[in-house]
């Protein structure tokens, strides 16, 4: 490892962080590149993105530029500036950079469920994901999950890659007040789902299981990717698509919710399990890649994701069993409190270190 005198000058793409819409890429970005100079004063921190964005807690060097912004205009501006490392939380690292790099690999859904992206968007995920493996001597996964995707997809040897989770910060916002639900169309009890709408999210199943249960509602929080799906979940009197709702309005969900709902296919890490932990709520997930990673013991699990039936029976027992209920709340925020982002950013100020000193 680098010993503490020694310093070295390090270039972000916080490009992510300044993104409108907000995933567990760009939450990622911003939480860790705002702690990266604290937790490693001995470097050079050099931040750069395409765009300005209030609020990053660090100085960034602003380079607009119109398209594929990460492979001609960053490696302009790094060939100037020359930095020992550069470090892409993001996953896409520029073609025309030749020096040492380091990057996050969040998921890879695209190989998982290849038929939710488009022909174009396949082959550049897959193009950039076998650059970085081959240009990383080693690379970041933010869940096993996720590693053993690396292993299986892409070969890349186990010891290449390090598991660094994702954290969870206490919400600063107040939440809307209670006569937003009735503004919503929200009067009973309802189970929460947070995150776009689309296949792989599994909204489909959650609704049948909803539908099998009387007086229940599933609310679901989300830009809508897949209209299909949408116009499904509309059509349906147990459903209400909310479309993606300011933080008041999601905390008071949060707030609100029976229960939260986890079905997805396929998450890189599950960060919805997390949030929703953290405010002691019961969760119900899939049995499915990292999801039982984030939720541990403090969340109920149905093992088929394509089984309404089950889920349902589920459903009922997490918003039925008030014992249970104020167990798993307890269990949950316990749990919750062990992801930080000062860990996360410990973690990856170490494999920086590591990288650089090879």
């Amino acid at each position: 490892m680098p010993s503490q005198k020694d310093s070295f000058t390090i270039a972000v793409d916080i490009n992510p962080a300044t993104r409108g819409l907000v995933t567990g890429t760009e939450t990622l970005t911003r939480e860790v590149c705002a702690r990266l100079p604290a937790a490693a004063p001995e470097h050079r921190w050099r931040f750069f993105a395409a765009r300005p964005r209030a609020g990053l807690g660090v100085d960034v060097m602003v380079l607009p530029f119109p398209r594929l912004w990460s492979q001609v205009r960053l490696p302009i501006a790094l060939a100037s500036e020359r930095p020992d490392l550069l470090f892409v939380p993001g996953h896409v690292l520029p073609f025309a950079w030749p020096g040492k790099a380091l990057t996050v690999v969040h998921d890879l859904a695209f190989e998982r469920h290849p038929d939710a992206y488009t022909r174009g968007d396949r082959a550049y995920l897959r193009l950039s994901t076998r650059w970085a493996v081959a240009r990383c001597r080693l690379l970041i996964a933010v869940s096993e999950s996720t590693k053993q995707d690396l292993v299986e997809f892409y070969g890349v040897s186990p010891d290449r890659i390090r598991v660094v989770p994702l954290g969870i910060s206490r919400p600063a916002t107040t939440a809307a007040p209670a006569a937003r639900l009735a503004e919503l169309g929200l009067n009973g009890t309802f189970v929460l789902q947070v995150g776009r709408i689309e296949r792989r999210k599994n909204q489909a199943v959650a609704l049948a299981a909803v539908e099998r249960l009387d007086g229940v509602t599933l609310v679901v929080a989300g830009a809508e990717r897949d209209k299909a799906l949408a116009e499904q979940l509309r059509n349906s009197t147990h459903s209400r698509v909310l479309g993606a709702v300011d933080q008041p309005t999601l905390e008071l969900l949060y707030k609100r919710a029976a229960a939260v709902v986890v079905p997805s296919l396929y998450e890189g890490f599950g960060l919805p399990v997390l949030e929703a932990m953290a405010r002691g709520k019961v969760v119900v997930a899939a049995k499915s890649s990292s999801l039982p990673e984030v939720g541990g013991e403090a969340a109920l699990y149905f093992h088929s994701s394509t089984d309404p039936d089950h889920l349902a029976r589920i459903l009922e027992l997490a918003i039925g069993d008030q014992a249970l209920r104020t167990k798993l709340a307890r269990i949950a925020k316990t749990r919750a409190a062990k992801f930080t982002w000062e860990k996360t950013t410990a973690g990856i100020a170490a494999v920086i270190n590591e990288v650089l000193a090879a």
